[in-house]
């Protein structure tokens, strides 16, 4: 009977210690986020997740040139397209703390002749102007064989003068053309050129070595930066997004500063996003003015500050982030403020499925 008795607990506790054994193995938030990149297998690009500003999560998928295979690392530059509006956003805040400029003046003080009354440097920033779209303005009128610059668009919408969408300040409608505007004026009032300006406030003193506003002759020069592809359904592939220069307004607008064309990589906007938790470009004052709503005529609120999209999760808290679209490019930065995390991913094969990746990526943050 004891043998018995001895049998059936040496049975229960085998089969106990077999269950244990059987429990699937907890995931580890790394491991969760390859599986969500091994389930695209055509992804190209670099993704990087930070918790308190340490990585945690740091890989490079795909290529950065198709055609010879080079593999993308992560130290890939590549172009941010929209991206680079928070920079231009952060000259005009750093512009405005030093006296230089008001949020609330209007642009004629700064650029004289435009067609266009009663919208102020706020309105430019928070996309509230009603500004006509330049881009479709030069698709339509411009040379395509030659490079635009501001000067150039500037010249056009006083030349052109197409009339504006909205009142100022009536809504929210995103518009290139009001950064474009914001360049010109940083570079009014500082005196000084964009780019020079740009690395000189920003860039230089955070270290971010990687960045630039560079020429098309300029990215060609550099062997690891990531070239940019679109897919071609007729052809069944990957194509550079180059090979179709009319169509291609990143060629023929090669010389516009302010809404776009920084190129960096993710670990160089990892140390902007640490500068952004600290006093080292400007005061909280006014970072907490970067990272606040617009408020319209009828006195309700946008989602957009200062080149930041903004909104809340319900877990994560506040998020302040922006996306970036050029041809053959798809970039994202999301900054968790209350939680002090980020989420950096620069794709450049515009990948079909790159939203549903951010949103996966966000999900898995929010889990932990």
């Amino acid at each position: 009977m004891k043998a018995a008795i001895k049998y059936i607990a040496i049975s229960v506790f085998l089969i106990s210690c077999n269950r244990k054994e059987q429990k699937p193995e907890t995931k580890t938030l790394p491991q969760k986020i390859d599986s969500i990149f091994a389930a695209v297998t055509d992804f190209n690009g670099v993704v990087l997740v930070a918790d308190k500003g340490r990585p945690v999560y740091h890989k490079a998928f795909g290529f950065a040139n198709v055609e010879t295979k080079q593999d993308l690392d992560t130290a890939t530059i590549f172009e941010l397209a929209s991206v680079s509006k928070q920079f231009t956003a952060m000259l005009i805040a750093m512009l405005h703390t030093v006296g230089k400029l008001n949020y609330d003046d209007p642009i004629e003080k700064y650029l004289s002749g435009l067609p266009y009354k009663g919208i102020t440097i706020r309105h430019l920033l928070n996309h509230t102007s009603g500004l006509p779209d330049y881009q479709k303005l030069m698709d339509e009128n411009w040379d395509k064989s030659k490079v635009a610059t501001n000067e150039d668009i500037l010249f056009y919408l006083k030349k052109f003068h197409p009339p504006v969408l909205f009142a100022p300040g009536e809504k929210y409608e995103y518009s290139n053309t009001g950064y474009v505007l914001l360049g010109s004026i940083v570079e009014k009032a500082s005196g000084k050129e964009f780019i020079t300006f740009v690395h000189e406030k920003i860039f230089d003193p955070l270290s971010m070595s990687s960045t630039d506003i560079r020429t098309r002759s300029q990215k060609e020069a550099i062997t690891n930066f990531a070239l940019g592809y679109i897919f071609v359904p007729e052809r069944n592939k990957y194509v550079r997004a180059d090979s179709f220069p009319s169509s291609n307004y990143t060629i023929w607008l090669g010389g516009r500063k302010g809404p776009g064309r920084v190129s960096s990589t993710t670990s160089d906007l990892l140390k902007w996003d640490r500068a952004l938790y600290t006093e080292t470009l400007v005061n909280s004052q006014t970072l907490n003015e970067i990272f606040s709503p617009a408020k319209l005529n009828d006195g309700s609120l946008t989602n957009y500050g200062f080149g930041w999209m903004l909104r809340k999760d319900s877990v994560l808290g506040k998020v302040v982030y922006h996306t970036g679209d050029n041809p053959g490019y798809k970039t994202e930065i999301l900054r968790y403020i209350d939680k002090d995390k980020t989420v950096i991913i620069l794709c450049n094969n515009a990948h079909a499925k790159f939203n549903e990746l951010v949103m996966e990526l966000e999900h898995q943050l929010a889990k932990q």
